[in-house]
């Protein structure tokens, strides 16, 4: 027999896990990362696009960048191939508020110039200047 305990627990998980913009990110953190995806986590409730950013000095950063759920992107024409491995990409998205390399993403620029919306939608994310 199942507890109630343990069915209210495994009932509020998934709240949790899904958590406004303004929980982990920074909207006075704007910035704009260009790197090499390194794999795609295509999870609920938020997909996870990481990549390889050059720094400067020659070294790489790995970053996770958070994107809306799977089935808003599908719904966007982002499918599971539209991110390969390899691949150079431009991220204008926001920073985690623990300084972590964490971004919330915004938008996905190609090498082609094709501009993709990734973000979540009704998470309190800030919207850009063009979008209104």
């Amino acid at each position: 027999m199942i507890s109630k305990r343990w069915l209210l627990i495994a009932v509020a998980a998934p709240l949790f896990a899904h958590h406004a913009f303004t929980a982990e990110f920074d909207a006075k953190k704007p910035l704009k990362l260009r790197g090499t995806v390194t794999r795609v986590e295509w999870i609920n409730p938020h997909a996870w696009i990481h990549i390889d950013v050059k720094n400067s000095d020659g070294t790489t950063t790995e970053w996770m960048v958070e994107g809306g759920s799977p089935n808003a992107l599908l719904r966007r024409g982002v499918a599971r191939e539209t991110l390969q491995k390899g691949m150079e990409i431009v991220v204008d998205g926001y920073q985690a508020k623990d300084g972590t390399n964490r971004a919330n993403g915004r938008d996905i620029t190609f090498a082609d110039g094709r501009k993709l919306f990734v973000g979540s939608s009704g998470t309190d994310a800030p919207y850009d200047s063009n979008e209104k």
